[in-house]
């Protein structure tokens, strides 16, 4: 067989479709969020503002987060040197996880590598926990639900996005002595749209189920103390796992579960993604522990933050852009065709030295490709000007439909 055919023929698929995604080379700078700098391909340097970054506060270049990460690395050096069975749990690993048990009030919580490995993890683990399990998975969960549901070779029903009927009525199809779990999320990211807690835990309730919550792209950012919509909700304490990143709105990396201690240990103790992982940085640790920490008290950057989402909203709603707002930070502008999204995002970060990466298949259903902006507190009037004029006049110069999206 010749494989390098293959691979070619693979990556021109790609090609063709206008699917192929390319690395944007850019340099943060330190206490000038969310401006960079771009390497463009001739070497040469660009002045650009990052539009489409996950550090959805800033929380990335806080003081007391490159503080308490300086002063971890100067106590500890760099890696932890081994996985958290093997040498690599220290102080800020029990720190911050003692921090987020905390922050959701739940007796636990476990450090991943990743909000993706938690998932995963935590997913394909279940199963031997509770022999017999049954999963019910909203279809637009997040691609780490959906492989640790595929890996754990027990038995799964996706039920459609949000659709409670369509739960109700798989929920009381199967066996009512069958182990279940309903995995779902707070915030669906591409549309921005929330997931109906209270009543998905109701079902729960009745068909005597567990519930895990993705709350990845809410954690930091809803809530008194940043621990998410279910805490905005009040309704955390009906939840039995809830999953976060500590890679978004707290601007490190990392993700984690909270749940009861057992639930914790016996994951812990199960969960090969976590066995068999060296564990994050203690300078990781320290500085997601001093976010997780600061942003429990910071309401004024939460509100701040949503306030710049319902204006860039308004500006964009404004123009008859087809954006889709469901009250969300996410600002999720539908283009609908993958080669016209990337020649948008090229001839933004070209000519205008904006940054936003186009959304396509597989991670949105083709023909609603779109460009996903995501504002932060400091994405301030200047940079919403330059963002609206420049999507104004390209929207025009490519001829594209201004018809608004409801959602």
């Amino acid at each position: 067989m010749d494989y390098t055919a293959k691979l070619d023929s693979a990556l021109n698929a790609l090609h063709e479709e206008g699917r192929y995604r390319t690395f944007i080379d850019i340099e943060r700078r330190n206490g000038q969020f969310p401006h960079a700098e771009w390497t463009r391909p001739d070497g040469s340097k660009q002045d650009i503002t990052v539009w489409c970054g996950n550090d959805y506060l800033g929380m990335g270049q806080h003081p007391a987060v490159l503080s308490a990460m300086h002063e971890a690395i100067d106590a500890t050096g760099a890696g932890s040197g081994g996985t958290r069975n093997i040498s690599g749990t220290t102080v800020y690993h029990k720190r911050l996880e003692a921090e987020l048990a905390d922050l959701h009030g739940k007796e636990a919580a476990l450090l991943f590598t990743s909000a993706y490995i938690a998932n995963d993890a935590t997913l394909s683990t279940l199963p031997k926990l509770f022999p017999g399990l049954i999963i019910y998975s909203d279809e637009l969960n997040h691609a780490s639900m959906i492989e640790g549901v595929r890996r754990n070779g027990g038995a799964k029903r996706i039920f459609k996005h949000n659709d409670l009927d369509h739960l109700r009525a798989l929920l009381a199809a199967d066996d009512p002595a069958a182990p279940k779990l309903i995995a779902f999320e707070s915030v669906y990211s591409m549309d921005g749209d929330f997931g109906p807690i209270e009543a998905i835990c109701d079902l729960a309730d009745e068909f005597g189920a567990l519930t895990y919550i993705d709350e990845v792209h809410a954690v930091g950012m809803y809530g008194p103390r940043g621990a998410g919509v279910a805490e905005r909700d009040r309704l955390m304490h009906r939840l039995d796992i809830i999953n976060g990143t500590l890679a978004k709105a707290y601007g490190v990396m990392g993700g984690y579960i909270a749940a009861s201690a057992k639930m914790c240990d016996a994951i812990r103790s199960y969960a090969p993604g976590f066995i068999f992982t060296t564990s994050l940085s203690p300078a990781v640790a320290a500085g997601a522990a001093a976010s997780v920490a600061h942003l429990k008290t910071d309401q004024k950057l939460r509100d701040q933050h949503q306030s710049q989402a319902k204006i860039l909203k308004m500006r964009l709603k404004g123009l008859g852009l087809p954006i889709i707002d469901h009250g969300s930070h996410i600002v999720p502008v539908i283009v609908g065709d993958p080669v016209h999204t990337k020649a948008l995002s090229d001839m933004l970060l070209e000519s205008y030295g904006i940054y936003v990466q186009p959304i396509n298949f597989p991670t949105v259903p083709r023909g609603t490709e779109r460009l996903r902006f995501t504002p932060s507190p400091v994405h301030g009037p200047k940079e919403i000007d330059a963002l609206v004029t420049a999507m104004d006049a390209l929207w025009s110069h490519c001829a594209l439909n201004r018809a608004e999206l409801t959602g």
